[in-house]
């Protein structure tokens, strides 16, 4: 017999190992991944970039990500059960 309990689901792995990742965290792991990949792209000489355009278009994907990865994550924690104190 295995030690190994494939019966919970990933979704409920996440949960019972504490709150989730946070908006934050995970849109400045994009930004750092897609800056590598930028440069890794320019390096090779594949496409020839412009760094400011480069900068803007990575500033308003992450202020736009997150703007609603928080309102995601305000409207999950509004639609929590309450314990039914006031």
């Amino acid at each position: 017999m295995s030690s190994y309990d494939d019966s919970r689901a990933a979704g409920q792995d996440a949960e019972a190992a504490g709150s989730p990742a946070r908006v934050g965290t995970v849109v400045w792991g994009l930004i750092v991944l897609a800056l590598a990949a930028l440069i890794i792209v320019s390096t090779l000489g594949i496409v020839a970039l412009n760094g400011t355009y480069v900068l803007i278009g990575l500033m308003v994907g992450a202020g736009a990500a997150l703007i609603v990865g928080g309102l995601l994550s305000a409207r999950r924690r509004d639609n929590k059960s309450t314990s039914g104190k006031s």
